[in-house]
């Protein structure tokens, strides 16, 4: 039968262990997920809360699984690091107080902090009564790149669930088998979502996202040929697009703001205005971390070509554009091209303006393939 660890793909070990612990009544105060970007952790922590909130284990078709499944519930709080460094000690604070308070629908809550390698020793400090003795109510679900990125004093109060690396080949043939798409096309996914079989399905099926994909790489082919002006419009360009599915979650999350708010408490209705907040923050960081996913992916293909292996490129919808660039630039050109793909993404990171990062990528990106200036060319 099936439940909601049946998405948590590429991981059946991890699978196996949770399913265990909520039939038989052992699911922990603390777990630690640990485990590389693309590895399905933050699928698993959703799926574990779906597990513990509703009333069926996890069923996957009930109104609680299905608004955890988006998102929406009131009682699962999602939280990533809010200072450039990692998580500040006034945002830690804030976690802890708010896990005193009553959950607003379900019978407990659920916390999901992402990246808890970059919890660092006075926040962590802020952290460890609760982390070693929360609420009754309250499951606490730690993400992290590696066991040894974290601090000793919070390991030591987690359960930790290791996750391993799925190899690209192998996520694009678990998105085969779950989506129907091809392999040509689940391979491209892959590459587009940083190696997340999740993501790359959310993909494969929103038009508006691989039009968008199109649209990078359709720009990233005419650099070679666009002005100053030219790189200029399209980063604002990018920008809008990668920015334009947040409209829609924003009209989800006021919907389900009305739906609710006269059965609501004031400070409920504040805490999920408080919530819908730092939601948006994230998947903006998310959709244009996505735009450099894109770009490395090109590039990665056009060092391929550069290399002398052209039989390993991914984009192959782009073939003649990634040969073209290729013929321009040789392997160091197209690493320091990367280099600034990377750069770009770990600016973002520190609040530094995202239209300002996607100009001075492009702008980089250029000079490294092409050298200086180019007259200007055809508009695309």
């Amino acid at each position: 039968m099936s439940d909601v660890f049946d998405s948590v793909f590429g991981q059946p070990h991890v699978r196996d262990y949770l399913r265990a612990s909520v039939r038989s009544g052992r699911v922990s105060h603390a777990y630690l997920f640990t485990g590389p970007a693309g590895s399905n952790k933050t699928t698993a922590a959703y799926a574990l809360a779906s597990a513990i909130l509703c009333k069926e284990g996890g069923c996957g078709t009930c109104e609680t699984c299905r608004r955890i499944e988006r998102r929406k519930h009131p009682d699962v709080r999602f939280y990533a690091p809010e200072g450039a460094g990692g998580y500040l000690v006034e945002q830690v604070r804030e976690i802890v107080a708010d896990t005193s308070l009553a959950p607003i629908q379900a019978d407990r809550k659920v916390y999901i902090l992402d990246r808890v390698d970059l919890l660092g020793v006075q926040a962590a400090n802020a952290f460890l009564k609760t982390l070693e003795e929360p609420p009754a109510d309250v499951t606490l679900i730690l993400l992290g790149r590696t066991r040894e990125a974290v601090l000793p004093t919070i390991v030591s109060r987690c359960q930790v669930v290791p996750f391993r690396h799925i190899p690209a080949s192998e996520a694009a043939g678990i998105l085969v088998q779950n989506t129907g798409a091809t392999l040509e096309q689940a391979a491209i996914a892959i590459q587009c979502c940083n190696g997340s079989i999740t993501k790359a399905a959310a993909l494969l099926k929103s038009r508006d996202r691989m039009a968008f994909r199109a649209r990078v790489l359709e720009v990233l082919s005419a650099l070679q040929v666009a002005d100053d002006l030219d790189v200029l419009g399209y980063a604002a360009e990018l920008l809008e697009k990668a920015k334009m599915p947040l409209d829609a979650v924003r009209k989800v999350q006021e919907e389900a703001l009305a739906e609710n708010a006269d059965f609501l408490a004031s400070s409920a209705v504040r805490q999920i205005e408080a919530r819908n907040k730092r939601e948006l923050s994230a998947r903006s960081l998310e959709l244009v971390g996505q735009l450099a996913a894109i770009v490395r992916s090109w590039l990665r293909d056009v060092l391929m070509v550069a290399s002398g292996t052209p039989e390993l490129v991914v984009n192959v919808d782009y073939r003649e554009a990634i040969a073209r660039a290729a013929a321009h630039a040789d392997a160091p050109r197209v690493v320091a091209a990367l280099e600034a793909a990377q750069e770009m993404k770990d600016a973002i990171a520190y609040n530094v303006s995202p239209e300002t990062c996607i100009d001075v990528m492009l702008f980089e990106i250029r000079e490294a393939l092409y050298g200086s200036y180019r007259p200007r060319g055809a508009a695309i």
